[in-house]
């Protein structure tokens, strides 16, 4: 059954359900309820459809309503939880629904036993409906929901802590109405210290809760100041990034990083962080989730990677993880495994980034769009440096193949939202390309990768989406996220991308021109120029420097495309002061006659100034005093054709410029001319398309309406045959009824029968059974008489040597008590010993002492000894060397003397 039919088949129940609350009606809507939610319902609130809305409506008040079964409640609250399968659809639920204040009703009116299925049940939809939702505080129950959340919170039931947590982190985060509400209450300060002890819990998922809520109520507070101060913020930053990592699910891993995300934006706490001596290898672990591929964990990664990009302090380190050079021992191991040790997966958080790039995962499409800006985050830190590194420049090579990959594959015939995701992802895509073209080097490997084919192959295409999308070639929307926007953005920049790459790229200075003399890029750069996005509009301007000078740039059409854009913004914004639009004054008509008077009275004035000089010159020597005032008459005369003729020239230049005006207007008018004939052909041609469908459908019509009177007669027939068939189906389960009682108490009465048959052969069995048991017991019960008067005699001779044991125990009892004394005296001489003990213990470690310091002494004596015995022998072989020398002059001295004395006899 399809979903149609199905909605149908609700909506009915639900009616049926309203008019007459009874127990079949209830089975039945709970039925249907069941069918919708089996089936597939994802974008079944966004598709905007009439059907699905007034089905939603209904059980939203259904599930509000305290006449409504609670088994029914539930059945519909999992249908709306299955419904909130994404942010657009949960946030129509509770903006247009209202179903938060709905569920908060349902809690209040069933929070008296807060352990109820329906309760926990309507929590965990709440927690999962407000998550990064706004509710004011001014909504139904909110008062109550919070005062239920509080009171559950401090209880001890592990059932309900957990949902109440979430839900109030939901709350809290980013709330300040409900914040102030919660501030006020007179159980707050317990409150807190609830939430202090929850941070000693066994489950992670209570302690980001818990933490997350810490840091929505006291983040600027004292309590705050001292839970997240100096000394104690490294432990919640490794205790945060350890959850991240090794949380217990995503739903943990989502709430701890919002945490982190809500605690960077306090500059403190972001001071710290930059501090921390554990960031890199913390970073480098949460990169390392971007590996298990599931698109939910690596969207809330990158978001939190956006958000410390946000930071001036942490974008340096981040780059340093990112673009970390891979070391040749690390390669050997990588090659060797793919799972790899923890720095071989460091080593590849840029690998891993580029792979989300292009990951066939399903629903990765807003990962890639979040890698994209993270790269341009990252790569615009690291080109606005100095040097360039050669690390980065090989991550640039390894990234361009993917980026001109993302560039292919402009496919409009997949529908409007897949052309907004590619548009949207092209825009990204060439956003990164114009940061790398920023720098020479990494602009000549852009260079390599971008040929002037793909950019102009991807203009044409984006130029087709634009004209074949109605509402480009319509007025633009107010909505700056339209399609028309994305597709005009995405084209832009593209061109700017060719702009800048028009001198190292073959072709791409021809191909940039051509496309800029284009009739098509009037729209989207009049998009562009009259947007309230500052980036945009300076796009425009360049890429309008750039077009002013060529000369098929269709720039009135452009003109009038920008007024067209500002009056229908204008509208759009019903402002109450309108912009009146300024006509142009024509010039002053001037008739040829005119000119040729004032052209003829010029050449009379020359004419009669020659001939006043040939007269002067003349008349010189005879000078009448009335020539003078001739003189002057005519001078007055000349001044004022003069002012005439200045006057003339300037009607002159007026008539030239209005001509030239009227020139570009009959070239505007000719030119808009061809297109209302084109668009008048084509309305034409629709009109006659409009006329022969309207025929065929009148025909068609007349078709139907003939069916209708034959169904209905039809129709009629069938009813009064279902009446007999009814009437014959009543007296069959009459009669079917009747037949199956009999059966019944005929089936009852022969099962009864045979039970008895087979008891009756038990019971003679065991009859048989007991006959021999009871002979054999008489048997064992003589025997047993016998045996038990031998051991009544072995009793009574037990009995002696128990008492003569007892005796024994009496005197071993003496004994112990003897040598108990004896060992209490050994005890307390024990005691006496340690004491002397320790007292011998201090004067040996006294006695030690003194002995290390006169070992101490003792080396340095025996130092001064070698010193001194150094000393010995150097003197003693001096004293040899002076004995030798002696010996040697006494052996001289005598030699000599001998010769002497020779010599004298």
């Amino acid at each position: 059954m399809d979903m149609t039919t199905c909605l149908k088949s609700l909506l009915l129940a639900v009616r049926q359900y309203g008019d007459s609350r009874t127990a079949h009606s209830a089975a039945q809507l709970q039925k249907q309820v069941e069918e919708v939610s089996g089936l597939r319902c994802d974008r079944l609130l966004s598709s905007g459809q009439v059907l699905p809305t007034e089905c939603v409506s209904r059980l939203v008040e259904l599930a509000g309503s305290p006449n409504t079964d609670l088994a029914l409640t539930s059945s519909i609250i999992s249908l709306l939880a299955q419904l909130a399968c994404d942010d657009n659809s949960r946030e129509i639920l509770h903006s247009s629904y209202n179903l938060t204040s709905t569920l908060a009703s349902v809690v209040h009116r069933h929070g008296t036993a807060p352990g109820e299925p329906l309760v926990l049940q309507c929590l965990q939809v709440l927690q999962k409906l407000t998550y990064n939702t706004r509710v004011l505080q001014s909504s139904g129950y909110v008062h109550e929901l919070v005062a239920f959340l509080m009171t559950n919170i401090q209880s001890h039931s592990d059932d309900i802590i957990m949902p109440c947590l979430g839900l109030m982190a939901n709350l809290c985060r980013d709330n300040h109405s409900v914040q102030s509400l919660i501030k006020s209450l007179d159980n707050v300060k317990p409150f807190y210290r609830t939430l202090i002890n929850f941070l000693a819990h066994n489950s992670l998922t209570v302690v980001v809760f818990t933490l997350s809520i810490l840091a929505s109520l006291t983040l600027n507070e004292k309590v705050g100041e001292k839970l997240f101060d100096a000394k104690n913020i490294h432990q919640t930053f490794q205790l945060v990034f350890n959850i991240v990592v090794n949380g217990d699910g995503t739903l943990t891993r989502k709430y701890s990083v919002d945490l982190l995300v809500d605690l960077l934006k306090n500059p403190k706490i972001s001071d710290y962080l930059t501090r921390y001596e554990h960031f890199s290898a913390c970073v480098s672990q949460v990169l390392g989730l971007l590996q298990s591929k599931d698109p939910d964990s690596a969207a809330k990664v990158l978001e939190l990677l956006l958000a410390m990009c946000s930071v001036a302090g942490l974008r340096p380190l981040l780059c340093d993880v990112v673009f970390r050079p891979v070391a040749p021992n690390l390669r050997v191991a990588g090659r060797r495994q793919r799972a790899g040790l923890d720095g071989g997966r460091k080593a590849g958080c840029g690998l891993t980034l580029v792979q989300w790039l292009s990951s066939p995962v399903e629903g990765a499409e807003s990962c890639s769009l979040q890698v994209l800006q993270l790269l341009n985050e990252l790569l615009e830190e690291v080109l606005g440096a100095e040097m360039v590194s050669d690390s980065t420049l090989s991550f640039v090579e390894m990234l361009l193949p993917v980026l001109s990959g993302l560039l292919k594959g402009l496919d409009p015939a997949r529908g409007d939202v897949h052309l907004r995701k590619q548009c949207d992802r092209i825009s990204h895509v060439t956003g990164l390309l114009l940061i790398l073209c920023s720098e020479d080097a990494t602009r000549s490997l852009v260079s390599r990768q971008v040929s002037a084919q793909l950019c102009l192959s991807r203009v044409e295409s984006l130029l087709s989406c634009c004209h074949s999308n109605s509402q480009l070639n319509c007025l633009p929307s107010g909505s700056e996220n339209d399609l028309s926007q994305v597709c005009a953005e995405a084209l832009l920049q593209t061109l700017e991308l060719m702009s800048k790459l028009r001198q190292q790229v073959k072709d791409m200075e021809t191909s940039f021109y051509r496309m800029l003399q284009d009739q098509r890029i009037v729209t989207p750069l009049s998009l562009a120029l009259t947007s309230h996005h500052r980036e945009r509009v300076q796009t425009g301007l360049s890429l309008l420097f750039e077009a002013t000078p060529l000369p098929d740039f269709p720039l009135v059409v452009l003109g009038e495309s920008i007024a067209a854009n500002n009056a229908y913004r204008q509208r759009e914004a019903e402002l109450s002061v309108k912009r009146v639009a300024v006509q142009e004054v024509p010039p002053p008509w001037t008739n040829g006659s005119v000119l040729d008077s004032s052209a003829g009275s010029s050449r009379n004035v020359c004419s009669l100034v020659e001939k006043i000089q040939t007269g002067l010159e003349l008349q010189e020597p005879v000078r009448d005093s009335h020539v003078s005032e001739i003189i002057d008459v005519y001078e007055q005369k000349l001044s004022a054709f003069a002012s005439k003729e200045s006057r003339l020239q300037d009607l002159l230049e007026a008539k030239a410029l209005a001509l030239s005006q009227a020139d570009r207007l009959i070239a505007q008018y000719r030119f808009q001319r061809a297109q209302a004939e084109a668009e008048a052909r084509k309305l034409g041609c629709l009109l006659k398309d409009a006329e022969r469908r309207r025929e065929d459908l009148q025909a068609a019509l007349s078709g139907q309406v003939l069916e209708v009177e034959r169904s209905k007669a039809d129709m009629e027939e069938l009813l009064q045959h279902n009446a007999r068939l009814q009437r014959d189906s009543e007296e069959h389960q009459a009669l079917k009824g009747a037949y199956n009682t009999l059966l019944n108490r005929f089936n009852e009465a022969d099962r009864l029968l045979k039970e008895l048959q087979v008891a009756h052969i038990c019971l003679s069995k065991q009859n048989d059974t007991l006959r021999k048991n009871h002979e054999a017991l008489q048997l064992q019960h003589d025997k047993m008489a016998s045996v038990l008067e031998e051991r009544e005699e072995e009793i009574r001779s037990l009995r002696s040597d128990v008492q003569k044991k007892n005796s024994d125990i009496a005197g071993l009892r003496a004994e112990l008590r003897a040598e108990e004394e004896k060992v209490k005296e050994r005890d307390r001489v024990r005691r006496e010993l340690e004491e002397t003990v320790d007292v011998l213990r201090k004067e040996l470690n006294r006695t030690e002492q003194a002995r290390k310091d006169a070992s101490i002494k003792a080396s340095s004596l025996e130092l001064q000894k070698s010193q001194l015995e150094t000393k010995l022998k150097q003197k003693e072989d001096e004293l040899n060397k002076h004995s030798s020398m002696i010996a040697m002059i006494h052996s001289l001295s005598s030699g000599k003397m001998k010769s002497d004395v020779n010599l004298s006899l």
